[in-house]
């Protein structure tokens, strides 16, 4: 990199659909690193019209862990705000009217039909790009409450809402928008005929902004209550946490596929292109906004929820599960000996029991169920990788990509086995790594908007390669 100078530091909020946290990123020539300096639990509510976020609670943790970035680090004049992706907070002259629904409450259901009986999923395709998922934004918003719509004037997605009480500006990020099926796919702005055809009030929308964008100053209150400096402010990152983990995906050719493995696994590859075509569609791949205007070309599937939601359950009935020692006992099993599952089964989305749901897989397909947890462990892991696999080289066959490598970043990287079956599976190799890949791209994004580093989405890419080396996995017979 050209031009850079010494390191600098920025802070990052990262919110994930399971925790959040709050990092101070280091940056410059040769220097990256996240440290968390405070994390919190994102436990949704269950209320009496349905599943939501505690949005005011995950905002009074974030503060929290802002007042301890700025107390470590006083010169940080930088904060990027990311998270997962559809949701959003309705506003009425700035004041917030309820905690934002939860994509996986129910009522997602009604607004597919609603939103269908106007314009069918290949339709919408050729508009917005997006994969059908039924809990996108276009649907979660037909599904509202038409009395709160008129009375709402702004919608705000979940970074974008913060951004607007730390700052006082109202901006919707592009890449984070790009997932709400309401852009207009061939020019990324927001598509106003799409918008009156399903109903929706047109003024909800907010103007967008870029990554790498100045969203503005801390507000005088929330400045003085951080402890920050008369120069912080918030700069737009990739906001749609997949967004900014593919920046810190360290590939160092175009013949890679990556898989951002959290709560959720996005499989795809990146291009320079968008990808309309009848095949896309019909194997459900979407295209997403990336940062500097590049495309996510990806498969949702459902990830490590799956696993993560059968350890729950354990915990419930009184079992107390360590989970290395639960992948350990996973790894004795004898993969031929456990079922390997549609993870893209829509009865794996919301919150439940999720052995009884393999269980009731296994009968209508008629295969032996597992029986154990570790075979059920093995069997999760077994139809997660099958699912990575395909889906990362069907993504380069849609996107003209000649895969050879698939990288693993995010949660999912420290899954030994996971990442081996996966490259078992794929015939491919498999570098996993870097673990905090979104909280990295986060805060390289700043660091380039700040001048703390410069170049194109590879050099910060070299930047990650060189102080953040993934281990590799190499496929076995």
């Amino acid at each position: 990199m050209t031009g850079a100078v010494a390191a600098g530091a920025v802070a990052a909020i990262d919110l994930g659909a399971t925790s959040g946290r709050v990092i101070v990123g280091h940056v410059g020539p040769d220097t990256l690193d996240a440290t968390a300096v405070a994390r919190f639990p994102n436990d949704p509510v269950h209320a009496g019209d349905g599943l939501h976020w505690d949005l005011l609670g995950l905002y009074g943790a974030a503060l929290g862990g802002l007042r301890e970035a700025f107390r470590q680090e006083p010169g940080i004049t930088s904060i990027g705000i990311d998270s997962w992706a559809v949701d959003y907070g309705l506003l009425r002259g700035g004041r917030l009217l309820g905690d934002p629904f939860h994509y996986r409450d129910e009522r997602t259901a009604r607004g597919v039909e609603r939103v269908h009986a106007r314009m069918p999923h290949p339709e919408l395709f050729e508009r917005n790009g997006l994969q059908f998922l039924p809990f996108n934004t276009l649907y979660q918003l037909a599904a509202e409450d038409p009395q709160l719509l008129a009375i709402a004037d702004t919608a705000l997605l979940i970074p974008d809402l913060l951004g607007f009480w730390l700052t006082g500006s109202s901006r919707a990020e592009q890449t984070n928008a790009s997932t709400t099926g309401l852009l207009r796919v061939l020019d990324g702005a927001w598509d106003d005929d799409l918008v009156a055809a399903l109903g929706l009030p047109r003024g909800l929308l907010p103007a967008l902004i870029a990554p790498g964008e100045r969203l503005g100053a801390l507000r005088p209150g929330v400045a003085a209550s951080l402890g920050a400096g008369p120069g912080a402010g918030v700069t737009a990152v990739g906001s749609h946490d997949t967004a900014s983990a593919v920046v810190a995906v360290p590939m160092q050719a175009d013949a890679a596929a990556y898989i951002s493995c959290g709560t959720w696994g996005l499989v795809g590859v990146e291009v320079d292109h968008l990808v309309l075509s009848p095949a896309a569609r019909a194997a459900n791949f979407t295209n997403e906004g990336g940062v500097d205007r590049r495309v996510r070309l990806l498969h949702n599937v459902m990830g490590l929820w799956v696993l993560s939601e059968a350890v729950r359950g354990w915990e419930r009935q009184g079992h107390r599960i360590d989970l290395p020692t639960l992948l350990d006992a996973a790894a004795e099993v004898d993969a031929t000996s456990v079922p390997v599952f549609d993870v893209d089964d829509p009865r794996f989305l919301p919150p439940g029991d999720m052995p009884a749901r393999i269980d009731a897989w296994c009968e209508e397909h008629g295969i032996a169920a597992p029986r154990t947890r570790a075979e059920y462990t093995r069997s999760i892991v077994e139809s997660l990788a099958e699912a990575f696999a395909r889906s990362a080289l069907e993504a380069g066959r849609l996107g003209g990509v000649d895969v050879r490598t698939i990288h693993i970043v995010g949660g999912g990287a420290l899954n030994e086995l996971l990442c081996q079956r996966t490259a078992d599976r794929s015939g491919l190799p498999v570098l996993a790594g870097p673990v905090e890949a979104t909280a990295l791209g986060n805060v390289l994004v700043q660091a380039r908007a700040a001048g703390l580093v410069s170049g194109s989405l590879e050099a910060l890419r070299d930047l990650v390669a060189r102080t953040h080396a993934p281990r590799r996995h190499t496929p076995r017979a």
